[in-house]
């Protein structure tokens, strides 16, 4: 039990601590806790109720799950789950599945259609339960991964902010693990004995990019330990004047200050 306690202060700090850095939740808020029934939401949800009891700040929490229909998912797990914890919740129940299915080629990744129907579902939820936030499980680990995997087959330099505006200018979606390292996320949720429900959809899909970019990143930290915290800090620094965005730097417009060639002469 004693491990528990210190992980949970760990994680709590590093939750915290993101919580106030980027501001991802105020006084009233009513935040929308995307729980998938993933290690990494189901954290997340303990550890925003840690703070909700501690926290200076007022605000509520709503867990919510979208059945996906997935063939063989435990439909009764989550509720019994969230009304033992007893937080207010909702289950959606929407058949992603089969549109993805029938959209998608066999064998062809199935993520990034299932993420975007996902998303609209989650943000009409968001509108009919009024909620200000809307809270994602993604971690430091899915931050740096994102990273690579934009760079190496999108060809763009982005990964996943703490806190974003959604493109209809409706939602704030905050992602409270930022700072959280997935081992011990990992660690927490099995000593907490959390029940795990796996994708189906998308984790049979054994080529999946990010599990190459993932095992690059572990190759590294085996080889250089503490690369990965060194990548996590460079998202945090960035330098726009060193790149070559057009969007971000008015290249046309650079010319030197004339005026400031006379600073160092002696008049």
């Amino acid at each position: 039990m004693g491990s528990v306690k210190v992980l949970e202060r760990k994680l709590t700090t590093s939750v915290g601590r993101a919580i106030k850095d980027y501001s991802m939740i105020e006084d009233g808020d009513r935040v929308m806790v995307c729980l998938s029934g993933g290690k990494d939401s189901y954290t997340m949800l303990d550890i925003l109720m840690v703070l909700q009891r501690k926290a200076p700040v007022r605000f509520e929490l709503v867990a919510v799950n979208l059945d996906q229909k997935q063939p063989g998912f435990p439909e009764d797990v989550l509720p019994k789950y969230l009304n033992d914890k007893q937080v207010e919740f909702r289950i959606l129940q929407e058949d992603t599945y089969s549109i993805v299915k029938r959209v998608i080629p066999e064998g062809q990744t199935t993520c990034s259609l299932c993420s975007r129907l996902r998303r609209g579902i989650l943000y009409r939820c968001a509108d009919e339960i009024g909620a200000t936030k809307i809270a994602l499980g993604h971690h430091r680990n899915d931050v740096i991964e994102t990273l690579f995997l934009n760079m190496f087959y999108n060809g763009s330099l982005k990964a996943m902010p703490p806190k974003l505006l959604s493109d209809s200018g409706k939602h704030i979606v905050i992602r409270p693990l930022f700072y959280a390292h997935e081992h011990d996320i990992e660690r927490y949720s099995q000593a907490m004995g959390h029940p795990i429900i796996p994708c189906d959809l998308c984790g049979s899909q054994e080529n999946l990019k990010r599990k190459v970019i993932k095992n690059m990143l572990q190759q590294w930290e085996l080889e250089e330990p503490g690369r990965t915290d060194v990548i996590f800090s460079a998202i945090q620094n960035i330098k726009p004047s060193q790149l070559a965005d057009r969007s971000l730097m008015d290249f046309d417009g650079l010319k030197p200050d004339l005026s400031r060639l006379f600073e160092a002469i002696d008049v």
